[in-house]
């Protein structure tokens, strides 16, 4: 980061020299105050009246010139519900006509106009000064004494970031960049006719950029607010003393450095194959299986192989013609194997599988355009109005770049897109060996290991790219009405990794993309609705306790079932047979082990209730949270039961798994420094801003999409890896948990 502290030129600040001064005196008619003054430089007019009458208040008028300013005293502002506030006194600073002069010393002449329609006198008081000392505190009393000051850009500096501090949290108050044009917006009901602004509690930012000021200077406008309400306070404001603020202009320059991280990983992926060899191209013969390796014309057809030329996707489960038995029987065996459920012919799961691929990416083309399109218009309204209340970014760490307010947080997810894409290619080069493998007849690909069945990989690395594509388009205007865009693929990277771990050892009876993706769309809904209503709505979590507890209850039969349990009108009757039989008659342990991961995972979403109780402010966190505490669970489980089972972990797939649990700590650190909030005014969100961490250019949570990406992809190399060692064991001999 390069700071540098540049030359300040306060148009305005505290008053050096009075210039001209009245004492109280009696209005009954127009009165004219003329005053001159050489080196023209900051002048501030002070206004008194002890007159309370609203009928007939005091005019005043100055004249310049270039410009003419006037306010009335009592001075009237408007607030929530029309509440009103008068204020009898005013302080106003003069638009100068020469902001800085660069030559010899000039005059301007001054008129200010004094007036009153009362039928009777009223008294008043006048003071002019000239402000001419450097300061860097801003001191502000009243709501009717806005200030403001004059920056020029020095030499070869393109940008500055504006930081103000406060050292109260309230007043609420306003900061103003404006150009140096007369009149200058400094009260409450026009500061947000110019420029671009902010609301401000103890701290506010605001990038200038040298190109959006031919000039090469403006003013930095400070105005108090009458009411608290905007920041979050208070209605109506109460002001406490004097309000004063700290200026602080920074430069600052970042670089791109990073993306040497991407083209090493590129390098290291396209490289480990080279090192170790993919054991399904040349498997050893001495492998844990104990079993010799077969030639083509000695192998027979595969048991159990179909000839369906078509895939079922009429319901949640596929289903599969009898062969050698009923599939009611086979699946209700005590101990599975996965050669019971890979009785299918691959060609037709593969093209189930592929369902999930396509589907996923035409939800992505039709989620993605319209986002797109909104936040767009987001920015254009930001850029066009000047409102920067309207996203939440990090103001103290955002740089601009063309339209984009904030182009380092858009940047920063650059690494969803890249890593997935990489992952993309990683899967490809597997598929492109394995169906070589497959058209040479290679044995141990048709009756060893896990079956491979790519589409779900293949969707998953398209989710990945997704949410870096949509958490950029959220970035480009954070706020409260697009939470969404980026955390709806976060649920949907869940789910595919939670149905790729079922589908590893269930590849027959595994969910279909339809319904998947429907379900999906049901969490999404639930969790727009939950931002809504959830904060106050006690009906709406009571709604939604019920439906996560029998969703769960639900899925957790259908798991431990194998997907022979019905969901239909005679739900219930089953259900009470089966508590009867299974709890009542004999209370054995569960028939499957997975029982006892399901069953573990119906308590555990039973505990969820506890939001019924807490009912946790940020809704779409809850509902990921929930997802991600199900699919470690599910990965440990795995992991677990496969050490159990006496197999083994590969160096490949044991270094992913470090590799995603080091990972994943350091960015659920950076995750929880929260920089900004939705959930609060834009004021009291700005608190929470900090500095750049990183080159200078990136901040906490741009760290938080960098090592995100890593550790997603990551994960998905631990799924795509953690069955290597099975390759060359037989599948009438690799159990089904």
């Amino acid at each position: 980061m390069l700071t540098a502290n540049l030359l300040f030129h306060p148009l305005l600040l505290m008053p050096s020299s009075v210039i001209f001064v009245t004492s109280p005196v009696e209005l009954n008619e127009l009165g004219t105050e003329e005053f001159r003054q050489r080196n023209p430089n900051a002048v501030r007019v002070y206004v008194n009246s002890s007159s309370e009458n609203l009928q007939y208040p005091v005019l005043f008028v100055v004249r310049q010139q270039k410009g003419v300013l006037s306010w009335q005293v009592p001075l009237i502002f408007r607030g929530l519900y029309q509440r009103t506030y008068n204020y009898q006194e005013v302080s106003r600073t003069l638009c100068p006509s020469e902001p800085a002069p660069e030559t010899g010393p000039s005059e301007q002449i001054i008129f200010v106009d004094v007036a009153s329609m009362a039928p009777f006198n009223i008294a008043y008081e006048l003071l002019v000064t000239r402000l001419e000392s450097d300061f860097w505190t801003v001191t502000l009393s009243t709501l009717l004494s806005p200030q403001y000051f004059l920056y020029k850009f020095p030499q070869d500096v393109d940008s500055v970031i504006i930081k103000v501090v406060s050292d109260a949290v309230y007043p609420c108050s306003v900061v103003s960049v404006q150009d140096i044009v007369c009149p200058v917006y400094d009260l409450d009901h026009n500061v947000e006719f110019n420029g671009v602004y902010q609301s401000m509690t103890k701290q506010a930012a605001i990038t200038v950029q040298r190109k959006d000021f031919p000039g090469e200077q403006f003013f930095v406008v400070f105005v108090i607010k009458p009411e608290d309400y905007a920041c979050g306070g208070s209605v109506p404001s109460s002001i406490h003393g004097e309000l004063c603020w700290g200026l602080d202009f920074v430069v600052r320059s970042g670089f791109l450095s990073f993306l040497s991280f991407y083209l090493g990983s590129v390098v290291v992926a396209f490289h480990l194959p080279c090192v170790f060899p993919s054991s399904c191209c040349a498997p050893d013969e001495s492998s844990s299986s104990g079993g010799r390796q077969l030639s083509s014309p000695e192998r027979g057809p595969p048991a159990g192989s179909d000839t369906d030329s078509s895939v079922e996707e009429e319901s949640d489960f596929d289903t599969m013609p009898e062969i050698e038995s009923d599939k009611n029987v086979i699946r209700t065996k005590v101990f599975l194997y996965l050669s019971d459920l890979s009785r299918k012919d691959r060609r037709i799961v593969s093209k189930k599988y592929k369902i999930y691929f396509w589907n996923i990416i035409t939800i992505a083309v039709f989620y993605a355009l319209p986002v797109i399109q909104l936040v767009i218009t987001y920015q254009t309204v930001v850029n066009v109005t000047g409102n920067q209340d309207i996203c939440y970014y990090n103001f103290l760490c955002a740089h601009p770049l063309g339209v984009l307010s904030a182009f380092n947080n858009i940047l920063s997810n650059v690494g969803h897109t890249l890593l997935g894409f990489l992952f993309l290619l990683i899967v490809l080069r597997r598929d492109i060996l394995h169906r070589r493998a497959m058209e040479m007849k290679d044995v141990y690909t048709l009756d060893y290991g896990i079956p491979k069945h790519f589409g779900l990989f293949y969707a998953m690395g398209i989710a990945l790219m997704m949410e870096g594509v949509l958490s950029a388009c959220y970035h480009v205007c954070p706020n409260y009405s697009n939470f969404q865009f980026d955390t709806s693929f976060m649920y949907m990277i869940a789910g595919l990794c939670m149905l790729k771990l079922y589908q590893t050892r269930h590849p027959d009876i595994n969910a279909s993309a339809y319904s998947a993706y429907a379900s999906f769309a049901v969490v999404i809904c639930l969790a727009v609705l939950g931002v809504v209503f959830g904060k106050n709505g006690m009906w709406f979590w009571v709604i939604f306790s019920m439906i996560h507890v029998l969703a769960s209850l639900a899925l957790s039969t259908q798991i431990y079932y194998m997907g022979r349990f019905k969901i239909d009108l005679g739900i219930f009757r089953r259900a009470a047979m089966v508590l009867y039989t299974d709890c009542i008659q004999q209370c054995s342990r569960p028939m499957y082990m997975v029982g006892d991961f399901s069953h573990r995972s119906t308590s555990l979403s039973i505990c969820a209730i506890f939001g019924l109780v807490y009912r946790p402010r940020d809704f779409a966190s809850y509902i990921l949270g929930i997802f991600i505490c199900n699919l470690l669970l599910y990965l440990a489980f795995y992991i677990i039961m496969k050490l159990r089972s006496s197999e083994k972990l590969l160096p490949i797939p044991l270094f992913c798994i470090v590799a995603t649990a080091v990972v994943w700590a350091a960015a659920l650190y950076f995750f929880f420094q929260t920089l900004s909030s939705w959930e609060e005014t834009p004021a009291e969100s700005r608190e929470k801003n900090r500095p750049c961490i990183l080159l200078g250019f990136f901040d906490d949570h741009d760290v938080w999409h960098f090592l995100s990406a890593a550790a997603l992809f990551f994960s998905f190399l631990v799924l795509l890896t953690l069955d290597d060692d099975l390759d060359t064991v037989r599948r009438d001999k690799i159990p089904v948990f």
